[in-house]
């Protein structure tokens, strides 16, 4: 008696709570991925991370040994200075050739920064540099996500909505069906054009680079992770690349480009009719209901199929209008004179 209390009681709480029950299950699910996911970063690259420590120990000590003029604190301050300027994006491999902040290297800085891809190679030295850094993004974010989203409102409607709808006239196929096909074809453009073929490309200028790497590099860019330990053209010599400006602007023209489409295809995803259905597991009861017509769009195909005809239906409602030259029989046969007056159909059906 009791266990059938407790059960109808759960049961009850279920079906009352059941938006909040479903967002804490994905609090719980999105912990457990980022813990799973620490996890095996770990024992992937820890171990690499131990070998690499232990090769720089053993070069060390070698290089001290072979060097007895230079004591380990000398060599020690200047690893230290070296690392310090590497993290402000100097290096000193190549130091009378690579310049990080001359107009085209510092547009490619710009656009890192505001599509908040940020590769980190190249940061402001200066005081100044850095106050200046943080008010133009106070600006520039804001305005380059107000610029994209227009982009991308106009791309969508030209190229997913648009032909959705055409295709569904045409061919009279159900829109949800038609949507995750259209998206995926989508994906797959996007994934071809602004991915696969890049990473080729990028295969053959960057001659340190091998064809994962490259893949690596377009995907972490596209994605605005952008780690930074892949950056176009910082390893280049003038003779492997004579025109390193012209190379940067096009690789921010292409990184532009490729984060649009990105864009256009994640709200492309994002406004399948079965995604909706399934967010409405997360929301409230009073967003649920705002977001009725999601529901009436999905089964519109199936219930206009089952609607009757209204013409069928007005026709059965209609009453029977009697003629006049039918009236005027009837009024002779009784032998009255009584002025015509509209009978219903029913009392003529009766007379007759």
């Amino acid at each position: 008696m009791v266990i059938g209390r407790i059960r109808d009681w759960c049961a009850h709480f279920a079906e009352r709570h059941q938006s909040e029950i479903n967002f804490a299950l994905l609090i719980v699910f999105y912990i457990l991925y980022l813990v799973i996911g620490a996890g095996i970063f770990s024992a992937i690259e820890l171990p690499y991370e131990r070998e690499l420590r232990q090769e720089l120990k053993v070069t060390r000590q070698d290089f001290l040994s072979n060097n007895t003029c230079v004591s380990d604190a000398q060599l020690e301050e200047l690893l230290a200075r070296a690392l310090e300027a590497s993290n402000y994006g100097v290096s000193v491999l190549g130091n009378d050739t690579i310049r990080n902040w001359d107009f085209v290297s510092a547009l490619f800085f710009t656009s890192t920064v505001l599509t908040t891809t940020g590769y980190g190679h190249s940061v402001p030295l200066s005081n100044v540099g850095k106050a200046f850094c943080i008010f133009y993004s106070l600006i520039g974010i804001p305005v380059t996500l107000f610029f994209l989203s227009a982009i991308v409102e106009r791309l969508v409607e030209l190229i997913s909505r648009r032909p959705v709808s055409y295709f569904h006239r045409r061919w009279a196929m159900s829109r949800p069906k038609l949507a995750v096909i259209h998206a995926t074809l989508l994906s797959i453009v996007m994934a071809l054009f602004f991915i696969f073929i890049p990473a080729w490309i990028f295969l053959s200028l960057e001659k340190d680079w091998n064809f994962l790497e490259s893949l690596y590099f377009c995907f972490i860019s596209l994605t605005t992770i952008g780690l930074g330990d892949y950056v176009p053209g910082e390893t280049h010599s003038k003779e492997d690349n004579p025109h390193p400006h012209l190379y940067r602007l096009a690789i921010t023209v292409y990184l532009l480009l490729g984060l649009v489409c990105v864009l256009v295809v994640l709200e492309t995803c994002y406004e399948l009719p079965q995604l909706k259905l399934f967010r409405r597991r997360f929301y409230k009861e009073k967003v649920q209901e705002l977001d009725s017509e999601t529901t009436n769009i999905i089964s519109h195909d199936q219930l206009s199929d089952q609607k009757p005809d209204p013409a069928d239906k007005m026709a059965t409602q209609l009453p029977v209008i009697s003629s006049v030259s039918q009236q005027a029989d009837t009024l002779r046969q009784n032998g009255t004179s009584t002025p015509y007056t509209p009978a219903s159909g029913t009392t003529v059906n009766e007379k007759l």
